[in-house]
């Protein structure tokens, strides 16, 4: 049953920004739907 779990994150597809629209390099099953650069954030 587990790799039916790893499986699923594992095909999940890109998240995208919803202000700009570039691809997102976090993790997709996270909750946040901006990027850093919409966000402002300084990595």
């Amino acid at each position: 049953m587990l790799n039916n779990v790893v499986d699923f994150f594992r095909n999940l597809p890109p998240k995208y920004c919803m202000d700009c629209g570039e691809e997102m390099e976090e993790q997709h099953e996270c909750y946040g739907n901006k990027c850093t650069n919409c966000l402002k954030v300084k990595r």
